[in-house]
Order: C-alpha cells, then sequence, then structure tokens
C-alpha cells in the first residue's frame, strides 16, 4: 500500500483517524502500532513477521544494554550486548538486500579465475523499507548504548517508533531520541491538524501531479537507447532529476503531514537541493535524515576531519561507498555515492574555495552539473548503460530528436515548468510575503480572502491530484527500492 492510491486515501487512512481520535489516550499508541503494523502486512505478512521479530530482538538488547540490573554495570558485558544488536541487524540487512549480489559477484569471481564455484542463488525478495527501519533500530540500539537515551520498557511504545506507518517505508528516517517525548506525550490540536492536511496535500501533488508525469518522460526516453542523443539524453536526465525529487521529498512531505494529523513532528529532509552552491552544500539539502545519520553514527566515529586530511579523505569516501551501498546491492549505487565522494573531496581540498569566490549562478550551474551526470549511475542498472548515456549527454548529435514528441505535448511542458519552479524557495516567499502582507490586517476581508482562496487552491490541487491518480496506473515510489 502507498500513499498515493485509493485504498490508503479513502479506505485506511480515514478508518485510522476516526479510530485514534474516538479512544481513550492510553489506548491510541496500541492502536497506531496495530494499524501500523496492518499497513506493512500489506506487502506481504512473512515481513511483517519479520519487523515484529527485530522490534523484539532489539526491544531485549535495549534493556540488556540500558539497564544496570541486567549488566551489572560491566562496560564489558554491555559492549558485547551492543555488538551483538549492531551484528544481527547489519545481518538481517545484509542477508535480505545484499545477499543476491553478494553471490552473484562470488560467482563472477569464480568464473573469471576458472575457480569453478557451483553455488545456488535463490532470488530473495527485498522487504519494504528495511533499509529505513534496520537504520532507525541501529540509532536507537547506538543512543541507548552511548548514554543519550534511555531504553525503552514499553513494548507498544518502542513498536511504534520502529513500525509508525508514516514514516516505516521510505523515511525520514527517525530517530529515537527526537520522538521518544512525543511517543508519550503528543500535542494535538486543530493548527496542527490543519498543517498535517495541508503538507499531505501538497506533498501527494507533488507525488502524482508532478513525479508521476514527468517520470513518465524520463521513462520513455530511457526505455528506448536505440533513440539516444544529446537532446533526449538531457531532457531524460532533467526530468528523472525532477522525478527524484518530486518523489521522494512528495513522499516525506506526505509522512510530516500524516505524523502531525497523529501528534507527531518529523524533521525535514529537504531543503530545495537543486539551488545548492556545493555537492557540500547539496548534501546539507538533499535526505538529510541519512546524511546526518551518516555523519552522527560513521563519519564523526571515524574521526571526522578531526586527524588530518588524509583521514578525511577516507573517511568521506567511506561514507559515501556506504551511502551508495545504502541506497541498492548494485555496484552502480556504489559509483554513484564514491562520485559524490570525490566531489566533496576534491572541494574540500582547494577547489571549494575557489567556487566560493565565482559568483553564485555559476556555484549552482556546477553542482546542477555534477547532480546530473550522477544520477546517470543512480538511475541505470549497469555500468555499461551508463557509460552509454553519458556518451549521449556529450555526442553533439541530435539525430532522431522527433522521437521525444511523441511524448512531450503542451500538458508535459507546463508540469516540467512548474516542477522547475517549485524546486526554488519561490513558493515560500510568496506565502511569506502575502502572511507579511497580511498578519496586521488579520481581521480585514483581504485577510479572510486571501485565506478562503488559499484553503480553496488545495482542495482544488488536492481534486487534480486525485484525478490524475484515478486516470493511470503509473504510480512508482523510487525509494521505495531501498
Amino acid at each position: 500500500m502507498v500513499f498515493s492510491s485509493p485504498e490508503f486515501i479513502f479506505i485506511f487512512l480515514p478508518i485510522t483517524l476516526f479510530v485514534y481520535y474516538i479512544l481513550p489516550n492510553k489506548l491510541r499508541n496500541f492502536w497506531l502500532m496495530l494499524t501500523s503494523f496492518i499497513f506493512y502486512s500489506w506487502s506481504g505478512a512473512k515481513y511483517a513477521v519479520l519487523i515484529l521479530l527485530c522490534t523484539v530482538i532489539n526491544y531485549i538488547f535495549g534493556i540488556l544494554i540500558g539497564e544496570p540490573e541486567f549488566n551489572d554495570n560491566n562496560n564489558k558485558l554491555r559492549k558485547y550486548y551492543f555488538i551483538c544488536a549492531i551484528l544481527i541487524n547489519l545481518f538481517v540487512l545484509t542477508y535480505f538486500k545484499y545477499y543476491n549480489f553478494l553471490i552473484d559477484n562470488i560467482i563472477y569471481i569464480g568464473k573469471l579465475f576458472k575457480f569453478g564455484l557451483v553455488i545456488s542463488n535463490e532470488k530473495i525478495l527485498l522487504p519494504v523499507g528495511i533499509s529505513f527501519f534496520t537504520f532507525q533500530i541501529m540509532s536507537y540500539i547506538i543512543d541507548v548504548y552511548m548514554g543519550s537515551v534511555k531504553p525503552q520498557k514499553n513494548f507498544i511504545h518502542l513498536s511504534l517508533y520502529i513500525m509508525l506507518f508514516p514514516q516505516l517505508i521510505a523515511g525520514p528516517i527517525v530517530r529515537y531520541i527526537d520522538v521518544a517525548e512525543q511517543i508519550v506525550h503528543r500535542i494535538i490540536n486543530p493548527g496542527k491538524f490543519y498543517d498535517g492536511i495541508k503538507r499531505f496535500i501538497l506533498g501527494f501533488a507533488k507525488k502524482v501531479f508532478i513525479a508521476n508525469n514527468v517520470g513518465y518522460v524520463a521513462d520513455y526516453i530511457f526505455n528506448a537507447p536505440q533513440h539516444y542523443n544529446m537532446g533526449t539524453a538531457w531532457l531524460a536526465i532533467f526530468c528523472y532529476a525532477l522525478q527524484i525529487y518530486y518523489d521522494f521529498s512528495g513522499y516525506s512531505d506526505m509522512a510530516i503531514g500524516l505524523g502531525k494529523l497523529f501528534g507527531f513532528d518529523f524533521l525535514e529532509n529537504f531543503k530545495y537541493p537543486y539551488i545548492a552552491n556545493s555537492i557540500r552544500d547539496f548534501w546539507r539539502r538533499w535526505h538529510i535524515s541519512l546524511s546526518t545519520w551518516f555523519r552522527d553514527y560513521l563519519y564523526i566515529p571515524l574521526g571526522g576531519n578531526r586527524k588530518g586530511e588524509i583521514n578525511t579523505y577516507r573517511n568521506l569516501l567511506m561514507v559515501f561507498f556506504m551511502t551508495g551501498l545504502w541506497h541498492g546491492a548494485s555496484w552502480n549505487f556504489v559509483i554513484w555515492g564514491l562520485y559524490h565522494g570525490f566531489f566533496l573531496i576534491i572541494e574540500r581540498s582547494g577547489f571549494g574555495k575557489l567556487l566560493d569566490k565565482l559568483p553564485l549562478i555559476i556555484q549552482r550551474i556546477y553542482t546542477l552539473f555534477v547532480v546530473l551526470i550522477g544520477w546517470v549511475f543512480f538511475r541505470m542498472d549497469t555500468l555499461q548503460s551508463s557509460v552509454k548515456f553519458i556518451h549521449a549527454l556529450f555526442s553533439f548529435n541530435l539525430s532522431g530528436t522527433s522521437y521525444v514528441l511523441r511524448v512531450i505535448d503542451n500538458e508535459s511542458i507546463f508540469i516540467i515548468i512548474i516542477a522547475i519552479i517549485f524546486s526554488t524557495p519561490i513558493y515560500n516567499y510568496l506565502k511569506d510575503t502575502i502572511e507579511r502582507t497580511f498578519i496586521s490586517k488579520i481581521n480585514s476581508i483581504a485577510y479572510l480572502i486571501a485565506r478562503i482562496s488559499y484553503n480553496f487552491a488545495l482542495i482544488l490541487i488536492f481534486i487534480v491530484s486525485i484525478l490524475y491518480m484515478s486516470g493511470t496506473d503509473f504510480n512508482p515510489f523510487i525509494y521505495f527500492r531501498f
């Protein structure tokens, strides 16, 4: 079940909200945990058992690590429990996500050196959202071990943290320390509920109105390599960049909005990444919950930038190797991660100072160019197909461009323009300007008209998005693969 589906919007969400608000406070967490479990079970009962088993195991280890009565304040024993918990979580992630990748590479190496290896490589289906909930679980275990948080003794509360359906499938990656208090005491009021509905509608529109439409254009070109040329290739990668941004940020907006409906405040996950003025800045704006997770739990423990330039470069490459691998069991994802790590090293080694002296528009063009080329590796399945596509980008060959006219019409052009505009802060700028204009006239007719117009626009956006959702079966969520 995805957020942009009729069964979620018209059945699951209304029932969940209705029952949630008629229940007494002491039963709300149980209801929310139960519905979250049902939500995840939609993807397959056996994987629902998996996430439940992971929850039970980490509930036990959290108490063993954090409660003195179970470890006698023995640091060696605490460390032993901690290592066991981390290894179990990594094993689960590795088995389900990377087993086939590892076996494929072992078989390939065996054939290369004629070892004659015979290894069964039965395809293992990837549980939905395993990268997200595993990282959430590990952040809880690490924080308990480091003493940043106390272990959660209430199983329902910990289950709710791990399985809470708004952010379970594709993030944002929520840390226990950020929601521990909210799990027990949440502020629910009409203002937050309204903000949640508004945020969900805007995220929903991002997904079905923009991401799906530009994604259709991108897929149309990507799936026809015989028609690659300079024009079609640049259009495809540009549309894909818009698709992945609106797809993922739209999901994050819906998740944040849904969280507010139930009283939760999740941290922001995107901050207009395509206006970044460097790759460093890009990673402060893109998938913020993941980049900060790796910063706090890998980069800093490795030494960060505290032990000289060489070690800093090593740490950056390690982090972005893992960032690429986190996204998928493919060498293309690894290359994509190392590619970004390479440019971060270049910027740290002196180029960044030169970049800072250039006009802002040049900085942004450079960053967008680097990011777009990187998306090629992210989008393609193999290194060979990536190289072929990059060759088309710089081929100066425009023959066969008429192919793209089959998919590009006035509607597509309009949506691409809308996508470009709203990938910048112009919407927030206009909204803030209007609010500042009318804030002193809160009881005025003009203010009332502005509020009614805004709410009417939201309703219209929601209706149009529903129509788009109903009119197509093209409804992928890119980050569901991770």
